[in-house]
């Protein structure tokens, strides 16, 4: 990733769609091979498992919580951290999921301070829609890079036609009720991105999506057999995050939940830095049930390790 490979410490790569059986060295092997081809092209270390794309999607090794996994969620074997461990790599971060029942959500609190913030006026709320696609991704880009940003001095902001392709792919299986922005005098500030879990129609069809499936895809779909959803995105701009925005924005959604057309969201890719998010999740009685790690591993062996910077 030629982006952000001289943004580590040491120039770092990465490898990713790792599978394995349970033997160690033909896991050496795998990791001997993505070792020999990064150092071949000047780099110091390596991430895993990681795939291409946004760190968002299909990144880190499931180690705890081995059960259904949510849309963008890897699941691997729990014999995968030994294989990864026992080579040498070290945790860089960890990444955790958390479920809640959507109608645990202390709503009427929420909506009091979705009151509040909408009495100081400036603020408003829109849910998303198809039609201003490119305005609602550029809104997407500008929160999550300023979101990110106040994590990463070195962060590499996201490309537009990334996110575009992300949103048009998924668009047979995003509910745009779960999809919210909020603004201050017309300036994106906040916002909130679900997907529901296409997993549960996938395995129906035994992942193959033939004209026949195509035609089944849709029949289940109408029949809510989606009924889980995934936050993909909840994020707050600095100067903001102590507006009460994250309440407005499930206050404007909650009717979705209410219907019940969906019983669990997960809340996922909470990195273990993050203790901002951890703390919100952990005062809406959300439950740990999940962690995924990125592992890092030096290829000086004599370098001292270093994770990634906890935040406050």
């Amino acid at each position: 990733d030629k982006k952000n490979t001289g943004k580590e410490e040491q120039p770092t790569g990465g490898f990713g769609f790792f599978d394995c059986i349970e033997n160690q060295e033909a896991a050496n092997l795998l990791f001997d091979t993505a070792k020999d081809w990064l150092q071949e092209r000047g780099m110091e270390a390596m991430d895993g498992p990681i795939n291409f794309g946004e760190n968002y999607m299909n990144w880190g090794l499931l180690v705890d919580g081995f059960m259904h996994q949510g849309y963008g969620m890897q699941y691997h074997h729990p014999y995968y951290k030994k294989l990864f461990e026992n080579y040498g790599f070290k945790v860089f971060y960890s990444q955790f999921s958390y479920h809640l029942d959507p109608m645990d959500f202390p709503i009427d609190r929420f909506r009091r301070i979705m009151e509040w913030s909408l009495q100081r006026g400036g603020f408003s709320y829109k849910q998303f829609n198809f039609s201003d696609l490119e305005k609602f991704v550029d809104d997407f880009i500008i929160i999550f890079n300023r979101v990110w940003q106040s994590f990463k001095e070195d962060y590499t902001p996201l490309d537009k036609a990334d996110i575009l392709k992300i949103f048009n792919s998924a668009k047979p299986i995003i509910d745009i009720r779960l999809v919210w922005f909020a603004y201050h005098n017309d300036k994106p500030i906040a916002m909130i991105t679900m997907f529901p879990d296409v997993h549960q129609i996938f395995k129906k069809l035994n992942g193959k999506l033939h004209a026949l499936n195509k035609l089944k895809f849709a029949w289940l779909k109408w029949r809510k057999t989606m009924n889980r959803t995934r936050v993909l995105m909840l994020g707050v701009v600095p100067e903001f995050q102590k507006a009460g925005l994250e309440a407005g924005l499930i206050t404007n959604m909650h009717y979705v939940f209410a219907k019940g057309d969906y019983t669990e969201i997960e809340i996922s890719w909470v990195g273990d830095f993050n203790n901002k998010m951890i703390k919100m999740a952990e005062s809406i009685k959300a439950k740990h049930v999940k962690t995924h790690n990125t592992y890092r591993y030096l290829f000086d062996r004599n370098k001292e390790f270093k994770r990634y910077p906890m935040g406050v």
